[in-house]
């Protein structure tokens, strides 16, 4: 496989990926950004944790979804993440009605 055919494979996986997480954004309620991933989750718990004078953060999330092209299974239940990098946790803000063409179930 030459560098191209590589980064065409990449390119294409990086659009579906997006694809995917177009579709299902609206079922979440929180978008976690740690040094590593990119999560969508139902409920988030951050506790800034201090050992030996070392901060780091401790991320609990349920109903998730990952945003990792490699991996085959992006759903999880459960995750837990230890950070020594700063976290963003965003509320997503949930409309109370879908206007036709904004990408609801009706729209396009």
């Amino acid at each position: 496989m030459s560098s191209e055919d590589l980064e065409k494979y990449e390119t294409e996986m990086e659009l579906q990926l997006y694809r995917e997480y177009r579709d299902i954004v609206r079922q979440f309620a929180y978008v976690v950004e740690t040094e590593r991933r990119f999560y969508l989750a139902n409920s988030v718990d951050l506790q800034v944790r201090n050992a030996d004078g070392e901060v780091f953060f401790e991320v609990t999330m349920r109903d998730a979804w990952v945003w990792d092209m490699y991996r085959p299974a992006r759903f999880v239940k459960n995750v837990r993440v230890v950070t020594f990098k700063d976290v963003n946790v965003e509320e997503l803000e949930k409309p109370d009605i879908e206007l036709p063409g904004d990408g609801g179930p009706f729209g396009g």
